[in-house]
């Protein structure tokens, strides 16, 4: 299993706000579903953030998301070590596999591979 990117992502209510203020550091809008949008680098598109009012399917806002290319192998690794499964494993209609789990620090990580 590789990682793929790491994207923080930030609770707000500012959406259009946020918008504007990471366009200020060269960020550019690349998604955006309405309770969530993500803005990337236009030079390295690894280099993103997302902005979430709320997460449509899931009970919290993970506080980032990790980018895998097999997010059923990191499942079976996160449930193997007995790490707490916020969310479970299922796909989502935007194109997207995922799962939330609590790390140590109590933070949530949404771990997802696109389909």
């Amino acid at each position: 299993m590789a990682v793929r990117r790491v994207v923080p992502n930030i609770r707000s209510e500012a959406v259009q706000e946020s918008r504007e203020f990471y366009g200020l550091l060269g960020f550019e809008e690349v998604m955006n579903h309405g309770w969530i949008m993500t803005l990337a680098s236009p030079s390295s598109a690894a280099a993103q953030v997302s902005v979430m009012t709320s997460d449509k399917t899931a009970p919290v806002v993970p506080d980032l998301s990790v980018e895998v290319d097999d997010v059923d192998e990191a499942y079976a690794i996160m449930r193997e070590s007995g790490a707490e499964i916020v969310h479970p494993l299922q796909d989502e209609e935007w194109g997207v596999r995922r799962f939330f789990v609590r790390d140590p620090s109590g933070r949530v990580v949404n771990v997802l591979s696109h389909r």
